[in-house]
Order: structure tokens, then C-alpha cells, then sequence
């Protein structure tokens, strides 16, 4: 089998919408998903729309594949983006023959916006192509030990803490009697909070799993039951990207 890299396979650049995924940490070690035919379809880009266009940016300066970044028009979109400004990004892709699609980490319309601009695509026959990439949701569920039969991502948890509870205590009722995984992500600052949250409101043999720091030079991936969990030694949590899942019994 050829390797990923050797050029003699990369294949032309087609027309249509690239979702192209961007790396989950900033001190990631290697990016082995990034072969000869991903760097081409970003080299031949001059179109990209991007959730924070400075993370675009500094994802591609990091590659060193020679491309003049004041050369590529980026557009802004995020959650705020209109529907107007949606419908127009779809129009450019033809102009452009291909365009490019980036989130500010992981895979690009997967618990972030764009979902909008890629239903556009179809309605005006545009190509859509979905590229391999790292998703925090996947990799945790993955490493998780908990089902990967069943499950649901939930997004943020309600920041007040009655309302949080409640919320768990529901999940975890759906949990068990569906027998699925529920997953979650909460911004980093609000890690330790999320944290004691579903530490005090779940149940002791319900398993809880931590994700840290995903393809990261500090990784970590725990899983166990609450009780264990409420045994051991209070996490210091630090200010990075984590996911959190739970199943009950």
C-alpha cells in the first residue's frame, strides 16, 4: 500500500464545498490525518470560511506550505452569521470553483455552525466533501469505555446550578433506560464547575468519563464510576478543552 504522503496518488482538486477539519490543540504533537491530497486542496484554495478567521489563519501559516494568506479571501461564519450572508457564501463557491470550510477546532459543522451554508450547497447542487479529521466528540466517546452504540451529544449544560442539576438527574434517568451515553462540553474556565455538577448529582455506580486535552501533549482519558470518582483526590483543573460523558447502569 502507498503511503499517505506520496504525492504520485494525490487526486485533483474538485469543484464543491471542502469541510476541512483543524487541529484540536495548539500543542498537538503530529497531525498524521494531514496527507499530500488535504495540503493540495488547501494549497489550490482561495476561498475559506471560517468560524474565527485568526484560527484559520494561524492553522494554516503552521503548515509551511508556502500559501500567501493575504492571497485567500476569508469570510466569517459563526452562529451569528445571517441567513442572507449564508445564501450568498453558497454563490461564491461557484465563482470560486472550491471553497474550503473551517471551525475553530476539529471537524467543521459537527457541534459548530456551517450546517447552514452546506444545506445551501445541496439545494444549488454543489458538491459536498467531508474530509477525516479530529472530533473531540468522537475520540472521547472512543476512549471512553461507554457505548458507542447509543449515544447523544447535549452541548452546554444550563449554567445555573439548580437548573444544571435537574438536568444531569433527567439525563441520567434517559441514560438508563435507553442505555446511552450522554456527552457534554463546557468552556474551559467552567471546567471544575460542570465537573462538581455531575459529580454531586449523578449516581454512585453511574460511570463518568473525563477527556482532556485531545490529541494534546496532555491527553488524558479517565473513566470510572461516581463513587470511585468521589473517593479520589479533587482534580485541579486547568484551563483546556474537555469533554465529559457519563452512562448509567
Amino acid at each position: 500500500m502507498l503511503p499517505i504522503n506520496n504525492p504520485s496518488i494525490v487526486k485533483p482538486v474538485k469543484p464543491g464545498l471542502y469541510l476541512f477539519p483543524v487541529t484540536l490543540s495548539d500543542n498537538s504533537a503530529e497531525l498524521p490525518w494531514l496527507g499530500s491530497e488535504y495540503r493540495e486542496i488547501l494549497k489550490s484554495g482561495k476561498l475559506i470560511f471560517a468560524e474565527n478567521e485568526r484560527t484559520a489563519r494561524r492553522f494554516i501559516s503552521s503548515l509551511k506550505l508556502g500559501i500567501t494568506i493575504d492571497e485567500l479571501r476569508i469570510e466569517k461564519l459563526n452562529k451569528d452569521t445571517g441567513i442572507l450572508e449564508v445564501n450568498n457564501y453558497a454563490k461564491l463557491i461557484r465563482e470560486y470553483g472550491h471553497a474550503l470550510m473551517m471551525s475553530e477546532s476539529g471537524c467543521p459543522a459537527v457541534a459548530d455552525p456551517g450546517s447552514g451554508l452546506v444545506d445551501n450547497c445541496h439545494k444549488l447542487g454543489i458538491e459536498v466533501h467531508p474530509l477525516i479529521g479530529p472530533s473531540s466528540i468522537l475520540l472521547a466517546l472512543m476512549g471512553s469505555g461507554l457505548s458507542g452504540q447509543s449515544f447523544a451529544f447535549h452541548g452546554y449544560l444550563p449554567v445555573d446550578k439548580n437548573e444544571c442539576g435537574r438536568k444531569i438527574r433527567q439525563l441520567e434517568i434517559e441514560s438508563s433506560r435507553e442505555s446511552r451515553t450522554q456527552i457534554f462540553i463546557e468552556t474551559p474556565y467552567r471546567n471544575g464547575s460542570i465537573w462538581n455538577q455531575l459529580i454531586e448529582n449523578l449516581s454512585p455506580g453511574t460511570r463518568l468519563c473525563m477527556a482532556v486535552d485531545l490529541t494534546g501533549l496532555s491527553q488524558e482519558i479517565k473513566q470510572s464510576t461516581v463513587a470511585k470518582w468521589r473517593e479520589s483526590a479533587e482534580i485541579k483543573w486547568e484551563k483546556i478543552p474537555a469533554i465529559f460523558l457519563f452512562m448509567a447502569s
